[in-house]
């Protein structure tokens, strides 16, 4: 049946359409996982300047003069990416009274704007053997400076959150502490994901010379690194010695000046092939053999692969 198209049906057209796409979006949004690992962080700029990373605030006994933290010696920085997805709608289709076969696709695009965030924290935490953190090392790595003195002053240590087999490495896994209010990642927002439309062809080029009728969702935000000494990466086999070992070189990581840190292991992030030997490493055991039973929680991450 033909429909005669005026704006208050592409209003309506687009209302619900809005409404499918909040709808999934919500939705989805509750079964999302990136929180796990990445502390939402919002924005109100182009980027975020984080010049507290590398201070990890603690007490002292106070005699004398403060210890004062040049705050600013960190200027690591998250610049927010703009993000879209488009859609376009002919005006045939409308017209054929076949605009509702299009709603699907609508509760696909509030599906991908609530996972879109899990795309860019998985993706940063796998890229993070080659991408710098705030002490300008790659997140991962074996040289990360840890200071003789409490104010960033004195000897050097280079300290390693990794462990990479020289000959034939795995697949990646990683030991998370997501106990602080700052987790090992940062999501950053800056818009939540909005969809808009184009349905007049008198403000928009393409309705007027393609006849279609354009809807898109745009989305400002990115994700970046927090602190180092909450995770660590292994390429090693997935063995309880392995294990082991990670877990004892986090909870070995002091602060500048010597301070432990306190480091509390809590999440093994693994890929898909490795999650029979992340279930077996922390299962219980029913005669008590198991040491590691219950130490972390095993978080199986489709996107490491």
């Amino acid at each position: 049946m033909a429909v005669s198209i005026t704006p208050a049906l592409l209003a309506a057209l687009f209302a619900g359409y809005r409404a499918e796409y909040q709808k999934a979006l919500a939705a989805a949004q509750q079964t999302t996982q990136w929180a796990k690992l990445a502390t939402l962080v919002p924005s109100s700029t182009s980027e975020n300047i984080y010049p507290w990373l590398g201070q990890f605030p603690t007490l002292r006994e106070w005699i004398g003069a403060r210890v004062l933290k040049d705050m600013a010696a960190h200027g690591y920085a998250i610049k927010n990416r703009k993000f879209e997805g488009t859609v376009t709608i002919e005006r045939d289709k409308v017209e054929d009274d076949l605009a509702g076969v299009f709603m699907p696709m609508f509760t696909e695009m509030g599906r991908a704007a609530a996972y879109h965030p899990e795309l860019l924290v998985f993706e940063l935490l796998k890229a993070g053997f080659t991408t710098a953190c705030y002490d300008g090392q790659n997140f991962f790595d074996e040289e990360h400076p840890v200071y003789e003195n409490a104010d960033g002053t004195g000897a050097v240590t280079s300290v390693s959150n990794m462990d990479v087999p020289a000959a034939d490495p795995g697949p990646a896994w990683f030991l998370l502490d997501t106990t602080r209010a700052i987790k090992p990642l940062i999501f950053q927002e800056r818009t939540k994901p909005e969809l808009t439309s184009k349905t007049n062809p008198e403000n928009s080029d393409h309705v007027f010379t393609h006849d279609a009728y354009v809807h898109g969702v745009r989305y400002r935000c990115n994700a970046g690194f927090g602190f180092w000494q909450m995770a660590y990466a292994s390429q090693q086999p997935l063995t309880a010695e392995h294990y082991g070992n990670a877990r004892a070189a986090m909870q070995g990581f002091v602060a500048d000046g010597g301070r432990p840190m306190k480091i509390k292991p809590t999440l093994l992030v693994v890929p898909p092939r490795l999650e029979a030997a992340g279930r077996k490493l922390l299962a219980k055991d029913e005669n008590g053999g198991n040491e590691w039973a219950g130490s972390a929680e095993l978080f199986v991450c489709d996107e490491l692969v």
